[in-house]
């Protein structure tokens, strides 16, 4: 597998909860138990001759207008060459436990604003990740009304903005066929290990196969 991450290369992952996975605040040594521990552990273990600086910045409970306001800490003063993004759930989410929704077009201007801010002051490669849902109860099925809409505008981004997208809704509905979504995310939303593994394993073959 050719990978586009170079030598002397820093990847940042911005997120949620999903990509937090309890990552220390203090080093960025520590980065947490889910998805970009596991892939900054496969591709080291993979490619051992390459430095590379893996960085954890998301933050538990996240929505996109979070990640907004603290883009020039967190990212552009990072100044990494590649970015990956995976946020949009709790801007589904906090409708149902919290009565505070953030509508389609709202969604769609504060991550139109993020990747334009990127693109303006950094010469990096950027990664969408599709906000994904796993079918374990009906009253999370309801949220596919609010999240879909939001899904579509990640495409929309990606293909506007000519990054790569890592289909994980799609993903995870194909993996749902093969074993109970419980066995993915036990409660819809946050993965289990295996579902953090099936991220990094998915997130490693497409941006390894891509040339941006």
């Amino acid at each position: 597998m050719k990978s586009i991450i170079t030598n002397n290369s820093t990847v940042l992952f911005l997120g949620d909860s999903i990509t937090d996975a309890g990552r220390s605040r203090d080093t960025d040594d520590n980065l947490g138990q889910g998805y970009v521990m596991m892939i900054s552990s496969w591709f080291s273990a993979m490619y051992p001759e390459k430095n590379v600086k893996f960085i954890n910045r998301g933050i538990s409970g996240n929505r996109v207008k979070d990640l907004k306001s603290r883009l020039q800490e967190d990212c552009l003063g990072i100044k990494p060459d590649i970015i990956s993004i995976l946020i949009g759930i709790n801007d589904t989410w906090r409708k149902y436990d919290s009565n505070d929704p953030t509508s389609v077009e709202q969604f769609e201007l504060d991550y139109r604003e993020i990747l334009q801010k990127i693109v303006s002051n950094l010469n990096a490669k950027i990664i969408l990740c599709e906000p994904f849902l796993l079918h374990i109860s009906k009253d999370i099925v309801r949220f596919r009304e609010d999240l879909n809409p939001k899904i579509e505008v990640v495409r929309k981004l990606a293909k506007e903005f000519k990054t790569i997208l890592v289909p994980l809704d799609k993903i995870f509905n194909k993996y749902s066929k093969k074993r109970n979504p419980f066995f993915w995310a036990s409660d819809g939303i946050h993965p289990t290990l295996p579902g953090h593994a099936l991220i990094a394993q998915i997130w490693l073959k497409i941006v390894g196969k891509k040339n941006i």
